[in-house]
């Protein structure tokens, strides 16, 4: 059975998912390569090493870059092609069960777990912003707070009228909560790292 009765057909859901998804798969795929090519090569320098604030290597050479004993963009490989064919799906008019939601939410809530906690690595143990890497949490934060609201919205949680309001209200502001989890993560920076003027340093370096 669909997730409700009355859940409309998440036409701006699918889209949002589709493109996520393609970002989150290219920043994962392009983090592979190069950790294949370091590997292959000692002396490669990965695209995405800007300065020295702004770089992939030091992330790739970490134990917090292998957490799981493989490369943690490995796990990207397998998880946003999951996302996009969700996404293609939607867009052809499938309608998914109540467990299929909630099992999409236990994995985007897993997955913006994990991002904070590598949010709080590169910040406060490795003094480095991947490029590639930040990508992947631009991309995370918002698909956790779109799936979670949209599925408030819809009842998946109980058929509760204030939970639904809630959801439909809260995904009105989208652009505004993610912007403030931007806008989080940047102030954590900046007080810690200085983050701002090293990383206009390393872009005037490469220019």
């Amino acid at each position: 059975m669909p997730d409700s009765p009355r859940a409309s057909r998440p036409i701006g859901v699918a889209v949002f998912l589709l493109v996520a998804g393609a970002l989150g798969l290219l920043a994962a795929f392009e983090l592979s390569l190069e950790k294949v090519l370091t590997l292959a090569d000692p002396t490669h320098v990965p695209n995405c090493n800007v300065g020295v604030l702004v770089g992939c290597s030091t992330n790739l050479a970490s134990w917090q870059g292998s957490l799981f004993g493989f490369p943690n963009p490995f796990i990207g490989l397998m998880a946003w092609p999951v996302v996009i064919t969700i996404a293609m799906a939607l867009l052809a008019g499938a309608r998914f069960a109540r467990w299929f939601w909630i099992g999409l939410n236990v994995g985007v809530t897993g997955a913006v777990v994990f991002v904070g906690w590598l949010i709080y690595q590169s910040i406060y143990a490795l003094d480095v912003l991947c490029p590639w890497c930040m990508l992947t949490w631009a991309v995370t934060i918002p698909t956790f707070l779109v799936v979670t609201l949209r599925n408030l919205r819809e009842g998946v949680f109980g058929d509760s009228a204030g939970l639904r309001r809630f959801g439909a209200s809260a995904m009105g502001w989208i652009v505004v909560i993610t912007a403030a989890c931007y806008a989080i993560v940047i102030v954590l920076a900046q007080a810690q790292m200085n983050a701002i003027p090293r990383v206009v340093i390393d872009l005037q370096n490469l220019f």
